[in-house]
């Protein structure tokens, strides 16, 4: 049987579908993963075709977070590993920032367990709906290896106290555990999860991708200011937005009562 590749594409209707598939691997974030994930997010920020982005992953488990046997094979190198340690951890970084920073919604679809950094592949992404099946951990602190890096995305995403107790328990939580605690916005049944995943995304490529772009920038900059300075700086993109033909076609059809013609730039 011939391998597959670690990350499959595929645009349908303006949305396109990153799929993890390294299923026997549990889709572990390998350094060729997280170099197939950013080579397709850096490439699809300037495909007009593009409006959504969905990351889903076949096979039962949606992502075991770092590939660990990959790391542990580096031990034996001259200096035991750091420099490949650097690099994968830095390039995880890129890819979790890529998702935060890209300008269309990134959406995760998520089936089966998400752990560690596949925690935080999900905490990164603006939107999560997941099958009621699936599980979530920041397990690290179990095996000497605190989840410092998930803890970012975590953090910025759920309670202080939900996410120190992830990270300092390790213990896995279930899919309705994790939508209250705000990680995921929806569980549903598994036979209902690609109808949902669906319904998102017909939702969001009717809207104007030059809007959803200029809202999803300002409301991760605007999240890490002051409250003084946030206010300063939304008013400011609200005047930018307001003389955007976008804000005149959307504002005057609403007014006149009728469908916006999008030109979505």
């Amino acid at each position: 049987m011939p391998t597959l590749d670690c990350l499959l594409a595929k645009i349908n209707n303006h949305v396109l579908t990153l799929t993890l598939n390294q299923p026997d691997k549990r889709n572990a974030l390998s350094l060729e993963m997280l170099s197939a994930l950013r080579g397709q997010l850096l490439k699809s920020r300037a495909d007009a075709n593009v409006r959504v982005i969905v990351i889903a992953a076949n096979g039962p488990a949606f992502c075991a977070g770092h590939d660990l046997k990959e790391l542990t094979s580096h031990r034996a190198d001259a200096d035991k590993g750091k420099a490949f340690f650097e690099r994968t951890m830095s390039l995880c970084a890129v890819v979790m920032q890529a998702i935060v920073h890209h300008p269309k919604p990134v959406i995760a679809k998520v089936y089966g367990m998400a752990t560690a950094a596949g925690c935080q592949l999900v905490a990164s992404c603006d939107l999560a709906i997941a099958s009621q099946s699936s599980r979530f951990c920041t397990p690290g602190v179990n095996i000497g290896l605190f989840c410092s890096t998930p803890m970012v995305a975590l953090s910025r995403n759920i309670h202080r106290k939900h996410a120190m107790e992830m990270l300092l328990l390790g213990d896995i939580i279930d899919a309705q555990t994790a939508q209250a605690h705000g990680l995921i916005n929806q569980s549903v049944v598994p036979e209902y999860l690609d109808e949902a995943i669906a319904k998102y995304c017909q939702k969001l490529c009717d809207k104007s991708a030059l809007t959803l772009s200029i809202g999803k920038r300002a409301f991760y900059r605007q999240a890490e200011m002051s409250l003084s300075d946030a206010y300063d700086y939304a008013s400011e993109v609200m005047v930018r937005n307001m003389l955007h033909g976008e804000a005149i076609e959307g504002i005057g059809a609403f007014i006149e009562k009728r469908n916006p013609d999008w030109k979505h730039q």
